[in-house]
């Protein structure tokens, strides 16, 4: 891996690690902000469900600019979009601003996040780059270690705090963007696309063909499994607020100890899980196990077995997002702009109907939710069975 490359991705990994840190700020005033306003579980998911809507309709769009003009325009624009949205939400009181804010939210995440995942998976070769998707992934938990106990400092002082300070984080990321990206490596990515410019307008006219048969079940248990982790994360603080009474402090440390271990496991133990069992089994049993935390997390009686069940879910969890991303990268090395915006796509249709169902369910009965996640789980795990990959797609990670 060159200095260059190396670069680069630490100014991804920075960058990532300051806008999940803004996003992970505010997550345990969610309940408190619904309190304060008199918000009811519909409300809140409605909230969650428009910036989904946003990511499904902006993310194939933008996949496809950001293989044509290159990466680094639309990292910053989405940056801006992501300060812009966390003021918004800030200065106002007024549900239709909140929904405004998610909106524009919505749209900087389908910015930032798939052409990422995509700039990474460009700059690398597939002997480094479950490492690198690892790490990328790592920054995201170790915005989650601090984001939530800093949040809660915070919003001791004013609950709107966390998101003026989430909104200044979207300001020194998009600096660092602008200025240390290496120049080299754009205008590589930019002339790399002029040459293939044929060949990828052909595989945009048959992704079957491109994907496979496997490649498309892949996007199926996306879209599917979407539902029941968005399902899962989007009430979790409203649940255990509701149910068992945890305070602003509690999900701090619940959400902060996720972090860590999510760091972990995805910078010490991610290319080695791929390497020893592949990315295929690790889909198959962290949906496995996470189902299994579902359901531990509905029949806890004490607030230790809820946290221990909540881990559960969440390491598990943490580790399918990667490993789905590095066998999409595999499958087509060509166009990572619109197979990351595809999948961003895919997972936003299940994050739309997540919340708003979870949230109206939480109205009904707090454990109506985590049923039917428990559901849509089962159903994923199931599916992975069907997953069948060439041998050089899924090929074991080679160390250096």
């Amino acid at each position: 891996m060159s200095k260059t490359v190396k670069k680069a991705l630490f100014i991804l990994i920075f960058s990532e690690f300051l806008v999940c840190l803004g996003i992970s700020i505010v997550i345990p005033v969610m309940p408190f902000l619904r309190n304060e306003l008199n918000l009811s579980g519909f409300d809140m998911g409605v909230m969650n469900a428009l910036f989904a809507f946003a990511q499904f309709i902006a993310s194939p769009i933008i996949g496809r600019i950001s293989d044509q003009i290159g990466r680094k325009p639309i990292i910053l624009l989405g940056l801006f979009l992501f300060t812009v949205s966390e003021y918004l939400f800030a200065i106002t009181n007024q549900l239709l601003v909140f929904d405004v804010s998610r909106i524009i939210g919505g749209i900087s995440a389908a910015m930032i996040v798939p052409t990422e995942m995509a700039l990474a998976a460009d700059i690398t070769t597939k002997k480094y780059r479950a490492r690198a998707i690892g790490w990328l992934s790592a920054a995201f938990s170790g915005g989650l270690i601090l984001g939530p106990g800093l949040g809660g400092l915070l919003a001791n002082i004013d609950y709107k705090l966390p998101f003026w300070f989430a909104g200044t984080l979207g300001i020194i990321s998009m600096i660092a963007m602008y200025f240390m990206l290496p120049k080299e490596l754009e205008q590589q990515n930019l002339a790399e696309y002029e040459v293939d410019v044929q060949d990828n307008l052909e595989q945009h006219d048959n992704m079957m063909q491109i994907l496979g048969k496997s490649g498309i079940i892949l996007f199926v248990l996306i879209l599917v499994s979407s539902f029941g982790l968005q399902g899962f994360e989007s009430i979790y603080s409203l649940f255990v607020n509701q149910v068992h009474h945890f305070s602003l402090n509690n999900i701090a440390l619940v959400l902060t100890l996720n972090g860590a271990l999510s760091l972990f496991l995805q910078v010490a133990m991610f290319d080695w899980l791929v390497s020893k069992f592949g990315e295929k089994n690790i889909i198959k049993y962290c949906f496995l196990f996470s189902l299994i935390g579902t359901i531990w997390i509905l029949v806890a009686q004490s607030k230790v077995g809820v946290i221990l069940a909540t881990l559960l879910v969440f390491e598990a969890f943490d580790l399918i997002r990667p490993a789905i991303t590095t066998i999409l990268t595999k499958i087509s090395p060509h166009n990572q702009g619109v197979i990351n915006g595809l999948n961003m796509s895919l997972t936003s249709v299940g994050n739309v109907i997540g919340p708003l169902v979870a949230g109206a369910l939480l109205d009904l009965h707090p454990s109506y939710p985590y049923m039917i996640v428990a559901v849509f789980l089962a159903v994923s795990f199931l599916i992975t069975f069907m997953l069948k990959f060439p041998r050089e797609t899924n090929e074991k990670t080679v160390r250096p």
